[in-house]
């Protein structure tokens, strides 16, 4: 049964004023070729909901052709400025350079709210902006009630809690699969400042030494509008492959995996859907010989179609799906697939 609950984050930390004219701090991250990241669209969503002017900041070499193609590309009716920093230290978002950083920039009165998308990299660096301005982030919200309460889930997704935070600044990451993406446009009136000084810092001695990262050509799994997922039944990578890649490319649709395929080596854990993984909310979510543990069930429940392919009736998949089919996924699948293929030639 998912339970509501309520908490109170009292107030804390070393502001003790208020600015009448509260704006919102937005994290905005940004791809190496300067292209912003789809989840901070939704994080833009997410802060102009607050009703604050906006305070967009981009950070790293690519810094300011980001802040121009966000400006020429959103219509985003609160963006009054957007922050830049082409230094080289903040490309790859550490976070012992990022935040310290961060934490300056929220120093500044002005600002009541911090917003971050709750990616790999705002998850990295919210606690320790936390930690460096002695306050308590609110993490995963999936929804704005006012300027001061958020509701998030917790314990798996298996309770929703509404949190009132009557702290002078709230620091928030958003779960970017519970709301839309900035609307489409332009917004002319938002002004681009380049911040000066604003230089990387940390007090640990740290570099970025590389990265092995798998290329694809398949729609972002946090993005795609359809992701078909496999799990422990498939056996192993071969089979992985060969049953859901053909049904992938059919439906032109992103790969996920659950932890347990994951663990067995199936594919690599940058698929991983789950608690412990990414959270996903596609138009519709296929999950093939999936059984249901409830720490993958909190990565895409919020699926707007949910399939479910498995041989046991008695799988959790089945209670959160709109359509099951009961039986073999080495038939059922290979023959969905076969017959997509017919229907699109």
């Amino acid at each position: 049964m998912l339970r509501t609950l309520r908490f109170r984050i009292p107030t804390a930390g070393p502001f003790i004023k208020s600015h009448r004219f509260a704006s919102t701090l937005t994290f905005i991250e940004t791809s190496k070729d300067g292209s912003v990241v789809s989840s901070s669209l939704n994080a833009l969503t997410a802060a102009q909901q607050l009703g604050n002017p906006i305070h967009a900041v981009i950070l790293g070499s690519q810094a300011s052709a980001a802040a121009n193609a966000l400006k020429s590309s959103v219509k985003c009716e609160k963006l009054a400025k957007i922050l830049v920093s082409n230094n080289v230290g903040f490309d790859h978002y550490l976070p012992e350079k990022v935040a310290p950083v961060l934490a300056r920039l929220l120093q500044n009165e002005e600002y009541s709210h911090f917003v971050a998308a709750s990616s790999t990299v705002g998850k990295s660096n919210l606690p320790r902006l936390g930690a460096l301005l002695d306050l308590q982030p609110i993490s995963d919200i999936t929804k704005i009630v006012d300027a001061k309460t958020f509701v998030r889930p917790i314990y798996a997704g298996n309770a929703i809690a509404t949190v009132e935070c009557s702290q002078p600044k709230k620091l928030i990451s958003v779960r970017a699969s519970a709301f839309e993406p900035i609307a489409q446009g332009s917004t002319d009136s938002a002004l681009i400042e380049e911040v000066q000084g604003l230089e990387p810092e940390s007090s640990i001695d740290i570099k970025w030494e590389g990265e092995t990262l798998v290329k694809s050509e398949r729609p972002d799994l946090g993005s795609a509008s359809i992701v078909v997922a496999g799990g422990r039944a498939l056996k192993d990578k071969e089979t992985f492959d060969k049953i859901l890649v053909p049904l992938a490319d059919a439906l032109h649709a992103g790969i996920g995996a659950t932890r347990a395929a994951v663990d067995n080596g199936f594919c690599d854990n940058s698929l991983q859907v789950g608690q412990t993984g990414k959270v996903v909310a596609p138009d519709l979510y296929i999950a093939v010989g999936v059984s249901g543990a409830i720490q993958h069930l909190a990565g895409m429940k919020d699926s707007k179609v949910i399939v479910a392919i498995n041989n046991d009736p008695e799988a959790p998949i089945f209670k959160v799906a709109d359509y099951g089919l009961e039986g073999d996924v080495y038939e059922i699948v290979p023959e969905l697939t076969q017959k997509l293929k017919e229907v699109q030639n």
